[in-house]
């Protein structure tokens, strides 16, 4: 894992010096202001910093050597806003301590009583997280004894939030190999919660077309809230970005949404049109709303089993005028079963490339299904929304939040 800072006169020049040595795929995780350099630079104008990490896939021999635990310390004392020498217990939210609690609470119980091997008091302490061969005989060992146990609890947490279990093994299994004498478990933390950042990847929000408006389409199934999502969007960019958008609706199986976003556009001030042939949209891209910096397309929600209103979905995809820049995506319920939603995403990618969203956070209490999701499909999330108050519950998606999370901290 590679992890640097840079510094530009804004956070765009920062992250481009960040790009230009690193990469396009560079993971931006943690944007800051500091004081310009050498004397008296407290008197000019601050600069930003960003701190910038990417993961070295193909170095795998790196990956399974030992930590140099000094980097460990500070890439976790980069990866969220700094306030002094803050801890990385402090930065999870006293994560690390509230596990060490729970260490010590397993360490009395196991003092107090001797349950029989596969006993359910046994069963009740930890969830036994597949091993490989040969580590029965490595937790024996006094020196990872602690070590073993935090894992076995980094494990649990996960599973208890909904993470797929053969995601939170590989995020463990690197812990399990460079495991040494006398780590200090806040190593364990920091290496856990970085890899996990770095999986979720970069947030990539609705960007402006360099030439013409900037087609942006909504798909999904049925009551996921696109159409309230959709307006949450649309004021953000009209009212608080100042941007000419209009508004279409290709759903016209429902009434109700249509009139919905009808609504919404009324309060916006901004255009409305209801289209029904590939014929009408393709006007509306390329000569009714040709001016404009956004169009913003909502679409009938269909269920995947719906083979006749997906192919419908799919031409409407293939109506988009050659040369147009547009961006798609897949809207999401957060509560929807991940089974379902690996049903969902395949289906979806068959007919056109997406970012995710995710809707309805605030309906759950776990959330490993976003990052199960994301690392099944390979395919970034771009927004999240919590709530049904337009335009406020909606925001960028935020991974060091969410894997906090995960982890149990709070979000």
């Amino acid at each position: 894992m590679i992890i640097k800072k840079y510094i530009g006169k804004n956070e765009e020049e920062a992250v481009e010096s960040a790009k230009k040595e690193l990469g396009s795929g560079v993971v931006i995780m943690n944007v800051k202001q500091v004081n310009a350099s050498g004397f008296l630079g407290f008197l000019r104008a601050k600069r930003t910093e960003v701190t910038a990490a990417l993961e070295e896939e193909q170095d795998a021999a790196a990956r399974h050597a030992a930590p140099d635990l000094s980097a460990v310390r500070q890439a976790a004392a980069m990866t969220l806003p700094q306030t002094g020498s803050v801890s990385i217990e402090k930065k999870l939210d006293s994560l690390q301590t509230l596990l060490e609690k729970q260490l010590k609470s397993d360490r009395k119980k196991e003092a107090t009583a001797e349950p029989e091997a596969g006993s359910a008091s046994d069963r009740k302490q930890v969830r036994k997280m597949p091993v490989e061969d040969g580590a029965q005989e490595k937790a024996a060992k006094p020196d990872y004894s602690e070590q073993d146990k935090f894992i076995r609890l980094l494990y649990n947490t996960m599973i208890d939030n909904d993470v797929d279990e053969k995601y939170a093994n590989q995020f463990l299994q690197d812990m399990e190999k460079n495991k040494k004498p006398n780590l200090p478990i806040d190593n364990i933390l920091a290496g856990v919660y970085q890899k996990m950042v770095l999986k979720f990847g970069k947030s990539e929000e609705i960007s402006p077309s360099p030439a013409g408006p900037k087609l942006v389409l909504f798909i999904g199934p049925t009551g996921v809230g696109k159409t309230t999502t959709i307006a949450k969007l649309a004021s953000k960019y009209a009212l608080e970005e100042k941007k000419k958008i209009a508004l279409l609706t290709a759903d016209t199986y429902r009434i109700a949404a249509t009139d919905q976003l009808r609504t919404y556009a009324d309060i916006l001030e901004v255009p409305f049109l209801v289209i029904y042939t590939a014929e009408e949209f393709a006007e509306a891209c390329t000569k009714k709303f040709a001016e404009f910096d956004y169009i913003f397309v909502d679409t009938a929600g269909h269920s995947h089993h719906n083979q006749e209103q997906l192919g419908d979905m799919e031409q409407l995809v293939k109506a988009i005028p050659e040369g147009m820049h547009y961006q798609c995506f897949l809207v999401l319920s957060a509560t929807t079963k991940y089974s379902d939603l690996l049903k969902i995403t395949k289906t979806y990618k068959e007919i056109a490339d997406y970012q995710l969203i995710f809707t309805k956070l605030d309906e759950t209490e776990t959330l490993g299904t976003l990052l199960n999701v994301r690392l099944t499909t390979d395919t970034p999330i771009a927004y999240v929304t919590h709530g049904q108050n337009v335009p406020d519950d909606i925001e960028k998606f935020n991974p060091q939040r969410t894997v906090k999370q995960l982890l149990g901290g709070k979000g």
